[in-house]
C-alpha cells in the first residue's frame, strides 16, 4: 500500500449500513507483509445466493478456478480474501492451497467446502502458504460482526492508496433493501468480464440465476468500461451475495432478472458498481488525473467502445495528459489504430468542452493558452465525434506518470 493517498480519492467515505445475514472480520496472517491486515472473512447466513464474473485471462489464478467450479451450486456461506499473494501461476501447489483454505474455512464456519468462495491478490508466481489461515479463520468466524466494511476493504488492498466502498438503499416491494460493495485495484487493470477484486452484498431475496444475470449485465458499462494500463489481471473476481433477509420485512422473492419489481433495485445495484469502478480509476497507480473518454457518432456502440479503449490505453495519450498537454494529434492516432470505421475528415475532438479539432483539422478557433489552462484540471473529459452513426460509449482511465513506472519497477522486490 502507498503511504500517500491519491489526490483523486473521494473527499468523503459513506457510512456503510449493516446488512442482515453478513458478518465480517479481518486479521493479520503474515501472508507477505508484517503489521498489516491481510485476510478478510465474510460469513453469510444459510441460503445466501451467490453470483460471479471472472477474468477471461487464459492464465487464471487458482482461486478463480475454484470459484468458477463452486458457483454452479448457487449458494455461499463464506468468502475468504487475502492480499499480498495472488496464488496465480502456482500450479498444483496453488490448487492445493485453495483446497486447504476452503477446508479450514468450512470447518470454521460449519458448512461444506462447496459453499466457500476464495479470492487472492498480490504477487504472481509465489506459492501461497495456506497453513497461515489455520487458526486465523477459526478466530475470525467467532469474532465476525455485522458492520465494518471499511476495515474489510483495507484488508484486501495492495498498491491501492485508499479503501473503496459504496452503498445504496432502495425499496423492493414493501421493504427497504441495502446494497453494499467494496473493491480493490490500482494497477494491472483492464477488466474483462469482471474487476480486480470486488464484492457486493445485499439482503434482497434474489435467486442465484437472477443475480448472475444482473451482475453480468451490470459490469459491462461499469467495471468493463475502466482501464488503467490495458493489462487484464489473472485474478479478476467480482462476486455478489444476496442473503434474502429482507424477505422477512416484505421484500418479494425474485427468481427472474426481468421481474419488473426489480427496476429500482437494478438501478441502485448498477450505481454501486459504477461508483466502485470509478474509484478504481481514481486510484490508478501514480494517477494525478481522472480521464473520461466519450466517443459518439460511431457505427455501433461496440465500435465506440473499441475506439474509446484505444484512446484510454494509449501510453502517448496518457503521458500527454500527465504533462497537461492537449496533444489532440495523439487522440487522432489512437482513433486511427483502433481498427474501427472512422473518417478523418468528419472527426472532431474536444478537451474539457473546448473543441480543438473539427472536420479532420485543427479547429479554426483553437486557442493554445485556453486549452492548456483547461488541461490543468484534475478531471479531463475527452470527447470524440466520428460523424458516422449513432453509436456511443464512455470509458474511464487515468494519466500515466513517472510514479506508475516507479511502483511497478520494484513491485516484487
Amino acid at each position: 500500500m502507498s503511504s500517500s493517498v491519491s489526490p483523486l480519492a473521494p473527499k468523503t467515505v459513506p457510512d456503510m449500513p449493516v446488512i442482515a445475514g453478513v458478518r465480517l472480520a479481518t486479521a493479520e496472517a503474515g501472508i507477505r507483509y508484517k503489521n498489516r491486515t491481510d485476510v478478510l472473512l465474510a460469513v453469510m447466513d444459510k441460503g445466501t445466493a451467490v453470483a460471479g464474473v471472472f477474468t477471461r485471462s487464459k492464465c487464471p489464478s487458482a482461486p478463480v478456478e475454484w470459484c468458477r467450479a463452486k458457483l454452479k451450486g448457487g449458494k455461499a456461506r463464506a468468502l475468504v480474501v487475502n492480499s499480498g499473494n495472488a496464488n496465480a501461476f502456482t500450479g498444483k501447489t496453488g490448487r492445493s492451497s485453495t483446497a486447504l483454505t476452503a477446508k479450514i474455512a468450512a470447518k470454521a464456519v460449519g458448512c461444506s467446502e462447496g459453499e466457500i468462495f476464495l479470492a487472492s491478490t498480490g504477487v504472481i508466481g509465489e506459492p501461497l502458504d495456506a497453513t497461515k489461515f489455520d487458526g486465523v479463520l477459526g478466530r475470525l468466524a467467532e469474532t465476525a460482526e455485522p458492520g465494518d466494511y471499511l476495515a474489510a476493504a483495507k484488508a484486501i488492498m495492495t498498491t491501492d492508496t485508499f479503501p473503496k466502498v459504496a452503498t445504496a438503499t432502495v425499496k423492493l416491494g414493501k421493504a427497504k433493501v441495502t446494497i453494499n460493495g467494496m473493491a480493490k485495484g490500482a494497477g494491472m487493470i483492464a477488466p474483462d468480464m469482471a474487476t480486480m477484486l470486488s464484492f457486493i452484498f445485499t439482503d434482497a431475496p434474489i435467486a442465484p440465476g437472477a443475480l448472475q444475470a444482473l451482475l453480468k449485465s451490470g459490469v459491462e458499462d461499469t467495471f468493463n468500461a475502466v482501464t488503467i494500463d490495458g493489462d487484464t489481471s489473472t485474478s479478476d473476481t467480482l462476486l455478489a451475495f444476496a442473503t434474502g433477509a429482507a424477505a422477512e420485512h416484505g421484500a418479494p422473492k425474485i427468481s427472474r432478472a426481468s421481474d419488473p419489481r426489480l427496476k429500482a433495485f437494478v438501478k441502485a445495484f448498477n450505481q454501486v458498481l459504477a461508483n466502485l469502478s470509478e474509484q478504481v480509476a481514481r486510484d490508478g497507480e501514480g494517477a494525478r488525473k481522472l480521464v473520461e473518454i466519450t466517443v459518439e457518432g460511431a457505427k455501433t456502440k461496440a465500435s465506440a467502445r473499441k475506439i474509446a479503449m484505444s484512446i484510454a490505453n494509449s501510453p502517448l495519450v496518457k503521458t500527454a495528459i500527465a504533462g497537461e498537454d492537449a496533444n489532440w494529434g495523439r487522440v487522432v492516432m489512437a482513433v486511427g489504430k483502433a481498427g474501427e470505421p472512422a473518417d478523418r475528415d468528419k472527426l472532431s475532438i474536444s478537451f474539457n468542452g473546448i473543441r480543438v479539432a473539427k472536420s479532420g483539422a485543427r479547429d479554426p478557433s483553437y486557442d493554445e493558452a485556453q486549452v492548456s489552462e483547461a488541461m490543468k484540471a484534475p478531471e479531463i473529459a475527452i470527447k470524440v465525434s466520428l460523424g458516422l452513426g449513432k453509436g456511443r460509449d464512455r470509458v474511464l482511465t487515468c494519466d500515466l506518470t513517472k510514479e506508475y513506472v516507479a511502483i511497478n519497477g520494484d513491485y516484487r522486490s
